[in-house]
């Protein structure tokens, strides 16, 4: 499913227009974004949380050399789900 599916399921389901489903869309991704990249966390409550994970620095090897190289820390966004979704999925 694309970002253009979703918005066409919206339509149909809360018969708004398309331009106003996409621009709802896009204005929840816009804050998930946000608080995301401020470090925050977004719990939707049954279908799962978003929040910023950790990684430490570490080292690695090039596979195509066999050198070792540092990996610096990073940070990467998480999604945990809910107990409804994870029920639905089952």
């Amino acid at each position: 499913m694309t970002k253009e599916d979703i918005i066409e399921a919206v339509v149909k389901a809360t018969g708004m227009t398309k331009k106003d489903s996409g621009e709802a869309l896009n204005a929840i991704l816009d804050e998930i974004t946000k608080v995301l990249s401020k470090g925050g966390e977004i719990t939707l409550t049954g279908f799962g949380t978003f929040r910023v994970g950790k990684r430490a620095a570490r080292k690695g090897r090039n596979p195509k050399t066999g050198e070792e190289i540092n990996i610096p820390a990073s940070k990467s966004p998480k999604f945990k789900p809910g107990k409804s979704l994870k029920d639905a999925v089952k």
